[in-house]
């Protein structure tokens, strides 16, 4: 089975790399973004000036407004933000043939349902096939073609093979696993812990603190994954472990930067104000930390940044309550 039409909906930075490297492995891509400049930049530059300035694309990139258009593709990529997926599935369903595979590439949980991607995807478009991408990776070297490795999760591993290489090139390199909630979550907390060790950094408590979240934010991200039946080598893997390092160290994360704003002084407002786009570690911390309550799961760190992003404590309040907490067993 070959699959050579694919289509990317979201034209942000990630959704543009990710076009990029099908483009590079050989595929037709259509590009659907809602942004008039972003589909004119694309057709008639080859770039995408607004969100990812000073790469070249390849010229066989169509971007699009006709969403029945980019449908009509035999894999689709979900890159829209995580807060604005059902509503485009939604708009997609009349489109969408039995059996066409949709890989979710947002990371995120649904604030109202507290539902994952793929249950989202399972409720507006049954009769598409899930699958999850995520991992270590910035758009800005996937773009460029540096080399990349990613986890692509399908619960079809014959399937699996095939979109694997049907995206797949020299230096964009996935990985596959059958655990879609492990790659899921891994990819949802990571961006919450991030903005945490901007905090961190931001507010000059050192590099050992700074590796002592990372560790115990990972301890939070597997109790959580296991509680929904994730499996513990998905968390330890590149979706999980890998994501986490990779975000929670460098500024080219938006919630990384998001965190160490926060950290120097600045409100979110002031954030949102520079223009820096959706920073979804920001808009899952809420659904995340009532989707621990509900599965009676304990994440004080992904709690404090709940309560810090809310205004409902100061992050010196936060930082003391995380530290006056009981001394415990690893």
């Amino acid at each position: 089975m070959t699959m050579q039409n694919i289509s990317v909906i979201g034209g942000g930075a990630w959704g543009t790399a990710l076009a990029q490297t099908c483009a590079q492995a050989g595929r037709k891509v259509t590009l659907w973004a809602r942004e008039d400049g972003v589909v004119q930049d694309i057709n008639e530059r080859h770039e995408n000036r607004l969100f990812l300035p000073g790469a070249k694309l390849n010229n066989t990139i169509t971007a699009s407004h006709d969403l029945a258009l980019a449908a009509g593709a035999d894999i689709i990529l979900m890159v829209v933000p995580a807060q604005f997926t059902r509503t485009i599935l939604t708009a997609l369903n009349p489109h969408i043939g039995e059996g066409t595979p949709v890989l979710l590439c947002s990371k995120g949980i649904e604030q109202n349902s507290l539902e994952l991607m793929s249950d989202v995807l399972m409720e507006t478009i049954p009769q598409a096939i899930p699958a999850v991408l995520s991992g270590p990776s910035f758009a800005a070297d996937v773009v460029r073609g540096l080399p990349t490795a990613v986890t692509l999760a399908c619960a079809d591993p014959v399937l699996g093979r095939v979109l694997m290489d049907a995206i797949g090139t020299r230096s964009f390199r996935p990985y596959l696993a059958s655990d879609l909630i492990g790659a899921e979550i891994g990819g949802a907390v990571k961006n919450v812990l991030a903005i945490a060790c901007g905090i961190v950094l931001g507010r000059d408590l050192g590099k050992s603190a700074h590796a002592a979240l990372i560790t115990r934010g990972f301890a939070e991200m597997t109790r959580l994954g296991l509680a929904l039946g994730a499996m513990p080598e998905t968390l330890r893997g590149l979706c999980g472990l890998g994501d986490l390092v990779l975000t929670c160290s460098s500024e080219q994360s938006r919630n990384m930067s998001c965190g160490l704003a926060l950290g120097r002084g600045e409100t979110l407002d002031e954030v949102y104000a520079k223009g820096t786009g959706i920073i979804e570690g920001a808009a899952t911390a809420p659904a995340l930390t009532a989707l621990a309550t509900r599965e009676d799961v304990d994440m004080p760190i992904c709690e404090a940044i709940t309560a810090i992003l809310a205004d409902k404590v100061g992050i010196d309040e936060a930082i003391e309550g995380l530290l006056s907490r009981p001394f415990q067993v690893e």
